[in-house]
């Protein structure tokens, strides 16, 4: 696993406003960037891509959905250099219309975790009557709390702080929990 993936804080940034697709920048702790990933607009089938910088000469982790326009599609993530595969995330539906909730699961489809919105009626705010109470998602493997991941308001930049102390033990892959708020602002940061 390449150096991008060994800190234990991160800060994903989206412009909002930006023409034909969206950019996603990772920051490390030290607002130094570690990972970039640019995604394509008008697609059927997300197939997004981690790169070490901007130039994206060095792919290191690929996102993709097996199905197209599916809102419960499975996207596995595998390791770009290595060609296998991680884990993958499994967006809960039509329960993640109400309150966003993301299953983790292994290589073999398992499910060994799950992200979840912090509460139903601030979720339900933010859907239906205004969105400018940041989102807060808290994730779970095994049902133990192994990383926290924080929206920052900002009406035109999405700001993710990711924070992986609470996984002591290291049994979260940080390359499925990056892909997974990488997917979180790609996707659910539509419907707000």
């Amino acid at each position: 696993m390449g150096t991008a993936f060994n800190y234990q804080n991160y800060l994903v940034r989206r412009k909002v406003f930006t023409f034909f697709g969206a950019k996603f920048h990772v920051y490390n702790a030290d607002k130094e960037l570690v990972l970039f990933s640019k995604l394509k607009a008008f697609r059927l089938k997300e197939d997004v891509r981690l790169f070490t910088n901007e130039s994206m000469s060095e792919e290191l982790v690929n996102i993709h959905a097996r199905k197209v326009l599916d809102i419960s599609s499975i996207y596995d993530v595998s390791d770009s250099q290595t060609g296998l595969k991680i884990g993958g995330l499994k967006r809960k539906g039509l329960k993640s219309i109400l309150k966003d909730e993301w299953l983790i699961l292994d290589i073999n489809d398992q499910e060994i975790g799950v992200i979840q919105e912090d509460s139903m009626g601030l979720a339900l705010i933010r859907r239906f009557l205004v969105n400018l109470i940041p989102q807060s998602y808290n994730v779970y493997i095994d049902g133990r709390l192994v990383s926290i991941f924080k929206q920052k308001f900002n009406p035109f930049i999405l700001k993710l702080n990711l924070d992986f102390s609470p996984d002591s033990e290291g049994v979260f892959d940080k390359r499925l929990g990056i892909a997974a708020a990488i997917m979180l602002s790609a996707i659910d940061g539509k419907q707000n």
